[in-house]
């Protein structure tokens, strides 16, 4: 069962938990108090500070402090996260709180319940810093163990009920609320992202992704080969034509009340990428169980709209398939022909996300949307452009723009990459309308975006995020982030369509 948040406005006197959570901030001269904190010190007897400044707190982000009431408080350990410094106006961003909950929750194994004042930060609207607070609590209290068989009874577990003080109590329960679906959502796509290819093939993907849409009362529809082949998806077949398990097309529809916009959310989905005959290096391969991550987060994104009730219609149009290679693996040198009738040839096996992509972009076109939202593990480039925290968004520029701001305010970090025409030369062929793949290899990520565009009907706003890096953490944990799947881009998707909403 996932962890419980709620809000009180009681006293912090009159409060019990197993650890109390308070932020400070990092100053040029050492540490920094916040409201919370002081409220704590307070209890403490006025010893709070200077007992974190002699375990050597700074405020630096992501620093977490614990320290021992002894039978001082109404809380056996009170445990400090820094919020890094303050903005000019002497507050912390949104983001800053987000990170520091789940830095808390991380810190919190084998304390059941906890009562964070994080909310009493100043900086932030105080519904930004509910949310906040809520989300990085929720997200930093996930753990992935459905395939540890020895688990030890009386091992520690992450925090299972989390009480934020708040001024008013009854003000905070619509925030909660929403934090709890988007968390819900975050933890679907680390569950899918981060279980094993010979347990999430296509069939199972598509299955499991339709269970979650029917019990959000989503109509849903799957295609398997046969109806593929009818329904000309030439791209979905070629790239899932080497494996035993074959390709899928999950079709997910929600039609909110009053809607007045459109959004088709279309994601990649390889359950499994070796590379196929352009086989990957050995070398970190597992890693690659993670190439459906934009399939899971349109998944997750358009069941999450759905439980919100947004004045929207989405339709998730999710392309899966395993790039495997064998005697009936598509072939360098093939031409494939797409769902709208373009024909590419193939040069790179390996750059076969772009190629199921086609054939879904070109299906999610014809519902005749007011805008196409993408995502996708696309290219390594991402990671070779922007590291392996940051998204590139490419394609039309308002709504690439607006993807952008709507991950700065939900704190997934996205950045706006061009589309040079002088690039998408790399994409000429001989024998087709283009390669699948630039020979040169230079600017990958924006060349990728180029050959999507080509499938996006003229007149259509559209954004592509590539999410190669930030959709999978192989390095520590840290903030609300663990290891594995990490749940990029849902709650840029939910800010993006939220903002479509409100004009």
């Amino acid at each position: 069962m996932p962890p419980t948040i709620t809000a009180t406005d009681r006293p912090l006197e009159k409060l019990s938990a197993d650890a109390v959570v308070v932020g400070v901030g990092k100053g040029p001269d050492g540490l920094l108090s916040t409201p919370g904190a002081d409220a704590v010190d307070r209890l403490l007897g006025g010893r709070l500070l200077s007992a974190l400044a002699d375990l050597g707190a700074r405020g630096g982000e992501d620093e977490v402090t614990r320290v021992a009431t002894l039978g001082q408080g109404p809380f056996p350990v009170v445990v400090a996260v820094g919020l890094g410094a303050p903005s000019t106006g002497g507050g912390y961003d949104a983001e800053a709180v987000r990170r520091g909950a789940g830095a808390a929750s991380r810190a919190l194994s084998g304390r059941a319940s906890v009562v964070t004042l994080l909310a009493a930060v100043g900086g932030t609207p105080d519904d930004l810093r509910l949310h906040a607070v809520a989300e990085g609590s929720l997200l930093g209290a996930y753990e992935f163990t459905a395939y540890k068989s020895d688990l030890p009874a009386n091992r520690p577990l992450p925090p299972r009920e989390f009480t934020v003080v708040v001024p008013d109590a009854g003000d905070a329960k619509a925030a909660l609320a929403r934090s709890r679906a988007v968390a819900a959502a975050v933890g679907l796509v680390r569950d899918l992202v981060n279980a094993p290819p010979n347990d999430l093939y296509p069939a199972e993907l598509a299955a499991r992704g339709a269970a979650a849409g029917k019990k959000a009362g989503l109509s849903v529809e799957v295609l398997d080969e046969e109806a593929l082949a009818e329904g000309g998806y030439g791209g979905i077949l070629a790239v899932g034509g080497g494996s035993a398990r074959k390709p899928r097309l999950l079709r997910m529809t929600y039609r909110g009340k009053r809607a007045q916009k459109k959004v088709a959310l279309v994601g990649k989905g390889i359950t499994f990428d070796s590379g196929g005959l352009s086989i990957k290096p050995a070398l970190k391969m597992e890693d690659m169980k993670s190439d459906m991550a934009g399939a899971a987060a349109v998944i997750a994104t358009v069941c999450l709209v759905a439980e919100l009730g947004l004045p929207v219609e989405v339709t998730a149009t999710v392309p899966i398939a395993e790039n495997l290679p064998s005697g009936t693996a598509y072939r360098p040198a093939d031409v494939v022909t797409f769902r709208n009738g373009k024909k590419a040839e193939i040069t790179n096996t390996d750059a076969e996300g772009r190629v199921v992509l086609a054939d879904a972009i070109s299906r999610a076109a014809e519902d005749s949307p007011d805008c196409l939202l993408e995502t996708a593990t696309l290219t390594g480039a991402q990671l070779v452009a922007l590291g392996s925290r940051t998204a590139g968004v490419m394609g039309s520029d308002d709504l690439r723009d607006a993807v952008v701001a709507a991950g700065r305010r939900c704190g997934e970090a996205m950045w706006a990459m061009p589309m040079p025409a002088e690039l998408r030369r790399g994409l000429d062929s001989p024998v087709a309308d283009f390669v699948n793949a630039n020979a040169d290899r230079m600017g990958g990520m924006l060349v990728g975006a180029h050959f999507l565009a080509e499938f996006v009907p003229a007149g259509l706003p559209w954004a592509h995020i590539d999410i190669a890096g930030p959709s999978y953490n192989t390095g520590s944990p840290w903030g609300y982030t663990p290891k594995g799947g990490t749940g990029v881009p849902v709650r840029t998707l939910l800010a993006t369509i939220e903002g479509l909403i409100a004009g």
